[in-house]
């Protein structure tokens, strides 16, 4: 199935099987930076697991818009509370993502990095126009991949992180990297994935955009009692904060 001829509803329905922990709405929001795009753009992901959001982009992105997916497939970093893995678990997901790509119809459309983020840096080569990162969510790799990677996104470049005031590491990373930066200006989320804008910013609008950024902790706050009930084996009162799924919030 040609990307060109693929509306948003029917990818999303296309990737409903493929396993991953992104809803609708963050879904829309990589469909719509993708599609605004022309080429000679790039997009970039940090994290593919299974292709769920690299089938979004390889379907959304126009003619000549290079999509990059770096992930290791390493059998580690492969959702909630899979930090350890062992290779021949990576070696099943790299096969799976490759058939999920297939099956999309985008395998020519999608370049495959298969290296840990922080060792890619080589492999891609010039500004990046949008960058998705859902990477490893402990402190340092969030940070490593924010700080770094994100220093490569073009002026009025775009950059979404998943799993932003959800997961501590990756709030924390938000907090000491892009809170009071003076080069993101914070747009908004869906659920946990947030989008910045690559702008300047001065020393008031820095101050506003940390105050952005700080409304969103109470709902942070929300879900890492969510995550400890659920870890208690207390997920029955979840509810009671608006969280109705047996899942982790995303």
């Amino acid at each position: 199935m040609p990307p060109t001829s693929t509306t948003f509803a029917q990818t999303f329905a296309d990737v409903a099987d493929v396993r991953g922990w992104m809803t609708e709405a963050q879904a829309q929001r990589l469909w719509d930076r993708a599609t605004e795009l022309t080429a000679p753009a790039r997009i970039v992901e940090i994290g593919s697991y299974h292709g769920r959001s690299a089938i979004v982009f390889g379907r959304a992105a126009p003619e000549g818009v290079e999509v990059i997916a770096i992930a290791p497939h390493a059998g580690n970093d492969r959702g909630p509370q899979q930090i350890h893995g062992a290779p021949d678990e990576g070696q099943a997901d790299h096969e799976v993502f490759l058939a999920n790509l297939a099956e999309a119809g985008v395998a020519d459309r999608i370049r495959h990095v298969r290296r840990p983020s922080q060792e890619a840096h080589d492999d891609v080569t010039g500004e990046i126009d949008v960058l998705y990162i859902d990477g490893a969510h402990r402190y340092v790799p969030a940070r490593d991949d924010i700080r770094d990677w994100g220093a490569r996104v073009r002026d009025g470049g775009t950059l979404l992180i998943h799993d932003s005031f959800s997961s501590i590491g990756v709030t924390l990373a938000l907090l000491t990297q892009l809170f009071f930066s003076g080069r993101y200006r914070y747009v908004g989320r869906s659920g946990s994935m947030t989008e910045y804008r690559r702008v300047r910013l001065g020393v008031g609008e820095r101050l506003a955009n940390a105050g952005r950024q700080s409304a969103q902790l109470p709902w942070f706050a929300r879900n890492v009692v969510i995550k400890v009930l659920i870890l208690a084996h207390l997920g029955r009162f979840t509810r009671y904060l608006g969280h109705r799924e047996p899942t982790w919030p995303f």
